[in-house]
């Protein structure tokens, strides 16, 4: 079911199956924002990533000495949330952890998604609560798809050298980097960007980048460890993806605590990060 928001510039519809973002619309002028998804290209919109991201190894892992079995990006994206709020310019989205979630992933937690418009922006916040009566480890994220066309621009604020980490065809991390861009702010999609799948980027300088084009999005991930950037080789889409965590490379980890890029939380604790996507 689709859930609707809106202020005095943005109308935005999530659906609650994965809490995922399935419109964000200009009111002046009706222009669509949002990827509207095909089946035939890409079904996918905006999945939110929760608790690992990308692929593990034969879609395995292991936690103090027991195997589990997790699907490419988590459980999130394929269950329903329940609604906290829906009113006025908010929503807020909950998944909380019960015996199916326990038998893939053996933490307590409840994990809130919430959007809300502010001006011209829509704000969407993740927050994870531990509710394990323990440590808990797990990977957040975010996999917006924006409406572009090839020649569009992804613009950094700042000049950035970069090199790109992939993915190999069993979507595991190749050891090597491959070079993007150098002291340089832009980076131009073209047909052939995305032929070796996504760019896979870390040490970034900027905390926010914009598309460039026909829409003109600016796109805030702060202070990401992972940005990830993707649409299928053509597609009149764009993917801008914060992540606290990456996929697996071919090296076997005896435990998910050791895992690259997982995130911690002591009982109790909560972990929170924002995007926020402005129409210029």
């Amino acid at each position: 079911m689709f859930y609707k928001i809106e202020n005095e510039f943005l109308t935005c519809e999530i659906d609650d199956m994965g809490a995922q973002l399935h419109s964000l619309r200009l009111k002046e002028n009706g222009k669509e924002y949002i990827w509207q998804g095909n089946p035939d290209i890409w079904y996918g919109q905006a999945p939110v990533l929760f608790p690992i991201i990308g692929q593990l190894i034969n879609d395995k892992y292991y936690y103090n000495g027991t195997e589990y079995t997790m699907p490419k990006h988590g459980l999130a994206r394929k269950l329903l949330f329940k609604v906290k709020e829906c009113e006025g310019a908010k929503a807020v989205f909950s998944l909380e952890s019960d015996e199916s979630t326990l038998k893939s992933y053996p933490f307590d937690f409840e994990y809130l998604v919430s959007f809300e418009l502010k001006g011209k922006s829509l704000v969407n916040t993740m927050t994870v609560i531990n509710k394990t009566k323990g440590e808990m480890y797990f990977s957040v994220g975010a996999h917006p798809a924006f409406n572009c066309k090839v020649g569009d621009i992804i613009e950094f604020e700042k000049p950035e050298t970069l090199a790109t980490e992939r993915i190999d065809k069993e979507n595991l991390i190749i050891p090597e980097k491959f070079p993007l861009i150098e002291n340089s702010k832009e980076i131009e999609i073209t047909k052939e960007i995305f032929e070796a799948d996504a760019l896979i980027l870390s040490d970034i300088q900027s905390e926010k980048l914009t598309i460039k084009g026909e829409n003109e999005v600016e796109f805030t991930f702060g202070e990401c460890p992972f940005l990830g950037i993707w649409a299928k080789p053509g597609a009149p889409y764009v993917c801008i993806e914060p992540w606290y965590g990456v996929n697996d490379g071919r090296e076997v980890k005896s435990d998910i605590s050791e895992k690259r890029g997982i995130q911690h939380l002591g009982e109790g604790e909560i972990f929170e990060f924002s995007w926020t996507a402005e129409i210029k």
